[in-house]
């Protein structure tokens, strides 16, 4: 699909004001302002990203009445019942409290629930459970802000409750927890709202005891990237400073995980997160119980860890095996019966589809078609759900307009959950279009490439490619840069290697330099010696098998005019 490309206006008065404040390139600055950083404390703070900056987590709305609730367990050596999520974040999350807990004294148990039987957050049946095993003290991690009832019930039954949990608060107010611990309440006045449950894990760790904040900040960077929140504020500082601890972890767990998937020693980014890390982290829960996981991640033996990662990636590999089966049938149904003059709402649905990939294949039919999808699983009656969306279509504020179908729904703008009875879907998939209809433009439904700057090729050189590199890491919030030259000829033929990649140099007065589209063989017919292209690209270093120099990684083509 063609996209549209956009670039930042050009704000060369404020580029250059930071540039001479800060000593950094222009280049460097200009990426600043097209990310809405022109303040110079605020731009050094970026850069510089630096643990010292971290806000006080007693700024945090409840966080003294969870630390008071917590040395009141310690004091009365009370057993704790932490509850987490089956996603990275939740498990994380739980392992960091586990090791703040059982340092302060604390005897500790865990509950994931099981993503099949139980589904996401608190149910009614953990109170008996957690009464059975004399827990004293329930911490719900990554989940709980919603759970009103649930939190009512297990107090009732002489356990409290502190919730900890960055997901949206309900309209009716957070549930009437010892402590509520959620930086998007609408009373709490902590300057930095986008924190993952790892980042809040951290906060209270930060709080009790301190001392052991750069024990968990791989953890803590792992999950914040994991969860897709902005990495920009306290997440790039616990994300830059914790992807540089990965490879000296004292996680036996997370070691056993790197050897696994290769990545011993290597310097590790989101991207390594994001798609070798965080699949293996998640298959556990979506094929079966997250409490392989957890159990990986709490181990103290090297062996045992070795073990269970070896096991993670038998999950993970009949995790793509079924996701890739379920992507086919799903694309199927949309080339078969999707409208798409009349639906710009993506809703399928079959029967007995695995609910541990609804997500990746909704991400998959949104990147392909770029609609907002919604994958719904059914049996016995009820549909479980998972959406995405894009650029310009809130899908939770979608889904609230259409909540008298739903039985349950929860998620963010990006993203969302929901359950459904069967016998509604189709008019759900109706009322979810027309709320489209009103909503998401036409022209909103081709996609967009913001681009940075448009530069000459002869300013890219590997100093400037090492310069750039001081805005890692990239991420949600902070993308890596995109530039664009026009006009550049084409030197040799298109070599395709693996995996569909496209490889050629080009050339502008007198530099040339190669270029490389990972996934991009549809647009070799462009690409001919002596023809001219406008490319979108983000700079990289090539260093495979040869000395280092600047390269080219394709993000658009277009023939020049």
């Amino acid at each position: 699909m063609s996209k549209i490309w956009k670039l930042y206006p050009d704000r060369s008065g404020n580029r250059e004001r930071l540039s001479e404040a800060l000593g950094i390139h222009p280049i460097v600055a200009q990426l600043l302002v097209n990310r809405g950083i022109e303040d110079t404390r605020e731009a050094r703070d970026f850069l510089q990203a630096n643990l010292a900056a971290l806000h006080d987590p007693f700024e945090m709305k409840d966080m003294d009445r969870a630390v008071a609730r917590i040395n009141q367990a310690v004091r009365d050596r009370e057993k704790v019942l932490v509850y987490g999520d089956y996603d990275v974040d939740g498990v994380l999350s739980s392992v960091i409290l586990n090791r703040l807990l059982t340092a302060l004294g604390l005897e500790v148990v865990h509950h994931i629930p099981h993503r099949m039987r139980e589904g996401y957050g608190l149910n009614h049946d953990i109170a008996e459970s957690a009464r059975a095993q004399d827990v004293n003290l329930m911490i719900t991690i990554d989940c709980g802000i919603t759970a009103r009832a649930e939190v009512e019930t297990i107090q009732a039954n002489g356990i409290d409750v502190i919730v900890i949990d960055h997901h949206e608060p309900p309209e009716d107010g957070v549930p009437p927890a010892a402590a509520v611990i959620d930086p998007k309440r609408a009373d709490c006045s902590y300057p930095f709202k986008e924190l993952a449950s790892v980042g809040l894990a951290l906060k209270l760790v930060q709080a009790l005891r301190s001392d052991l904040v750069e024990d968990v900040l791989d953890l803590v960077a792992v999950g914040t990237v994991a969860d897709v929140v902005p990495l920009r504020g306290e997440n790039r500082i616990l994300v830059k400073n914790g992807l540089q601890r990965v490879n000296a972890t004292p996680n036996a767990g997370l070691r056993a995980l790197l050897a696994n998937a290769k990545l011993t020693k290597k310097r590790i980014t989101p991207f390594h997160v994001g798609f070798i890390l965080g699949p293996r982290i998640n298959a556990a829960g979506r094929m079966g119980s997250a409490h392989t996981s957890l159990d990986l991640f709490l181990s103290q033996e090297d062996s045992l860890a070795g073990e269970i990662a070896k096991e993670l990636e038998s999950h993970n590999q009949d995790r793509q095996k079924m996701q890739n089966n379920i992507i086919s049938e799903a694309m199927a149904i949309v080339e078969e019966q999707v409208n798409f003059k009349d639906e710009k709402v993506i809703v399928l649905k079959k029967e007995g589809w695995h609910k541990g990939v609804l997500g990746i294949v909704a991400s998959r039919l949104t990147d392909r078609y770029y609609r907002p999808s919604i994958v719904i699983s059914t049996r016995e009656g009820i549909g479980t759900a998972s959406c995405r969306s894009i650029d310009g279509f809130h899908i939770h504020n979608a889904l609230s307009a259409c909540q008298d179908m739903l039985v349950t729904f929860g998620g963010h703008e990006g993203a969302a959950g929901l359950t459904i009875k069967e016998e509604f879907i189709e008019t759900f998939r109706t009322m979810i279009n027309e709320v489209a209809a009103k909503t998401l433009e036409l022209k909103k439904l081709t996609p967009t490439l913001a681009i940075d700057c448009e530069i000459p090729l002869a300013s890219i050189d590997e100093a400037l490619v090492q310069t750039i590199d001081e805005l890692q890491p990239y991420g949600e919030g902070n993308p890596s840069p995109v530039f664009c030259t026009r006009g550049v000829e084409v030197k040799s033929y298109p070599q395709i290697m693996g995996k569909g990649t496209l490889k050629f140099w080009v050339q502008q007065g007198e530099k040339a330099i190669s270029a490389i589209g990972f996934g991009m063989e549809r647009f070799a017919g462009l690409i001919s010696p002596g023809g001219r292209v406008d490319l979108a690209y983000e700079m990289a270093i090539d260093d495979w098998n040869k000395a280092p120099q600047a390269q080219l990684r394709l993000k658009d083509i277009r023939p020049s005019e």
